[in-house]
């Protein structure tokens, strides 16, 4: 949870993903400036990952996180009222 991600963001939170569940075979992934960052696909192929691509308007090819998305702010952001991104973040991620 951030204001915006970048390359650093993703690959620090894949790292710790990966410590605590090991290295998965195929991170799936949309065309977002984060993930098709070339610091993204270079840790990618680096830790022997393979990437999953979903097209541009193809949202049925990840429907847990579409699913996901689409229920999350009715069933908590618009429940909620965060006074700092720091509170947000913590509550987020409880």
């Amino acid at each position: 949870m951030d204001r915006k991600l970048n390359s650093g963001n993703v690959i620090d939170a894949l790292s710790d993903l990966f410590i605590l569940r090991g290295i998965l075979s195929f991170i799936r992934h949309d065309n977002g400036p984060e993930f098709v960052a070339e610091a993204v696909q270079d840790w990618i192929r680096a830790v022997s990952a393979k990437t999953a691509y979903i097209e541009p308007g193809s949202p049925w090819q990840n429907g847990y996180c579409e699913s996901s998305n689409a229920r999350f702010p009715d069933e908590f952001l618009n429940g909620e009222i965060f006074y700092s991104l720091r509170e947000a973040q913590i509550l987020i991620e409880e």
